[in-house]
C-alpha cells in the first residue's frame, strides 16, 4: 500500500506536467488588449516646438566662409555689441571657426522653469563641420514669439571626416549634432488640463468603434455617464474638480484596457522606395495574373568617317545608335482567394514579381475588385 507521502509527490508530479505544456493547450486572445494612452491622448497636454537662431564658435577651421555668408558675421557683430565689444563698420572678418546655425527643441507639456531639454543644432551656411564646437547663449522662442528657453553648452556631432590633396573621408553628417540636456526653461506654457468639468480625448485615428470602445471602458470603470463618444475622434470625459483628483482619475482611466475590432483592409505603397505594406484584413477574391516585363537597350558605338588623301575633305566623326527591345512574357497564374493575410503573402509571392512591379499589379487587383483592401499611397 502507497503511503500518503508517496501518493502526494505523484500528485505534485502530474500537476508540474499539466502546467508545464499549459502553453500548448490554454486557449490564448487573438490580439492582444491594447491601453487607452495608447490609442488617445488628452487634448492640450502635447509638447510645443522651439526655435532659435545662435552661433557655434571654437571650431577648427571648419566653420562658415564669412564673405559667402553674411549673414554669420552679422549674428556675430550682434553678439558682440550685446557684450560691449563695438566692430568698427566695413570690417571685413575672415572668420573660420563660427558657424551659423539654427536650434530647435520640443518643449514637453508640463515643463517647469528650470528644467532642462535637449536640443538640435544645424547649420544653415556652409560649415564644413560642426565637431568640437560650443553653442553660445541662444534664446528659443515658441510660434507666439515669446522666449520659453535658453540653449547652451558642447555639441556632439556623430561624425568624422578628413581630407587632403583634393582627397575627402566622411563618416555620417557633420553639419548637425546635439546638445543633451542644453536648453533651460525660462517660461512654462500654460495648460488647459485643471479648467472646466470635462477633458476631451482625441484618437490617433478616426474610427467610431474605437471610440466607442474607449468611452465603455471608462464608463464601465467609472461609472455610467462618464464619457461620451462625440464622434469618430473625441470622447468627452467627466472628471474631478480637485487637480490631485483628476490627475487620479486620468491616471486610472488612461491604463484602461480595451478590445478593439480588426481595423479597416488597407495597403499602403510606396512608389518612391518599392515599400509594399498589408495589415491582417487584407483579403484576396480569386482572380488570374499574368506578369511579364519590357526592356529597352539602347547602345551608341562611335563611327569615324575618314576621307580620302589630298582629297580636301574633313574628318567626321558621328555615331551608329543599336536599339533592341526584349520582352519577356509571363504565364496566366491563378490566385486562390485568401482570407487570412499568410494566404495572400503566399499567393502574391507565387507571382515572382518585384516589389516594384507589385506596385502596378495590386492597384490592377484592386481595379478589377479582387483586391479586398484601400490603397493608399504615400
Amino acid at each position: 500500500m502507497n503511503s500518503i507521502p508517496d501518493r502526494l509527490l505523484r500528485a505534485a508530479m502530474a500537476l508540474a506536467i499539466v502546467l508545464s505544456t499549459a502553453a500548448l493547450w490554454w486557449p490564448w486572445p487573438a490580439q492582444a488588449a491594447q491601453r487607452i494612452k495608447e490609442v488617445a491622448a488628452v487634448q492640450g497636454v502635447r509638447p510645443n516646438q522651439l526655435i532659435g537662431y545662435g552661433v557655434v564658435v571654437g571650431l577648427d577651421g571648419t566653420g562658415d566662409q564669412t564673405t559667402q555668408t553674411p549673414f554669420t558675421q552679422q549674428g556675430l557683430t550682434s553678439m558682440l555689441q550685446q557684450m560691449g565689444v563695438t566692430v568698427p563698420p566695413g570690417t571685413n572678418m575672415q572668420l573660420k571657426n563660427i558657424a551659423a546655425v539654427l536650434v530647435t527643441a520640443q518643449l514637453p507639456a508640463f515643463a517647469q522653469p528650470g528644467q532642462q531639454i535637449d536640443v538640435s543644432v544645424s547649420s544653415i551656411g556652409n560649415a564644413k563641420s560642426l565637431r568640437g564646437g560650443l553653442l553660445v547663449a541662444t534664446p528659443l522662442k515658441g510660434a507666439d514669439g515669446q522666449v520659453y528657453a535658453v540653449a547652451q553648452g558642447q555639441l556632439i556631432v556623430g561624425g568624422a571626416g578628413a581630407s587632403a590633396g583634393g582627397s575627402k573621408v566622411q563618416i555620417n553628417h557633420l553639419s548637425g549634432g546635439r546638445v543633451p540636456q542644453g536648453a533651460t526653461v525660462e517660461r512654462a506654457v500654460p495648460t488647459p488640463l485643471h479648467q472646466g468639468d470635462s477633458i476631451q480625448l482625441d484618437l490617433n485615428s478616426g474610427d467610431f468603434a474605437t471610440a466607442r470602445a474607449v468611452a465603455q471602458a471608462i464608463n464601465g470603470a467609472k461609472g455610467a455617464g462618464t464619457a461620451q463618444a462625440l464622434d469618430g475622434r473625441v470622447v468627452r470625459v467627466r472628471v474631478p474638480a480637485e487637480p490631485d483628483a483628476r490627475v487620479g482619475f486620468l491616471a486610472d482611466i488612461e491604463n484602461l484596457p480595451l478590445e478593439l475590432a480588426r481595423p479597416a483592409a488597407k495597403v499602403v505603397l510606396n512608389p518612391r522606395t518599392g515599400s509594399i505594406v498589408l495589415n491582417q484584413a487584407v483579403a484576396l477574391a480569386p482572380c488570374a495574373v499574368a506578369h511579364g516585363s519590357l526592356s529597352v537597350t539602347i547602345s551608341s558605338t562611335p563611327v569615324v568617317s575618314q576621307p580620302g588623301p589630298l582629297s580636301g575633305g574633313q574628318t567626321v566623326v558621328s555615331e551608329k545608335a543599336d536599339i533592341q527591345v526584349a520582352s519577356q512574357g509571363g504565364a496566366l497564374i491563378s490566385l486562390p482567394a485568401g482570407a487570412q493575410l499568410a494566404d495572400v503573402v503566399k499567393a502574391l509571392n507565387s507571382l515572382g514579381a518585384t516589389p516594384q512591379d507589385l506596385l502596378a499589379i495590386l492597384q490592377a487587383m484592386k481595379s478589377a475588385g479582387a483586391l479586398q483592401a484601400e490603397i493608399e499611397v504615400i
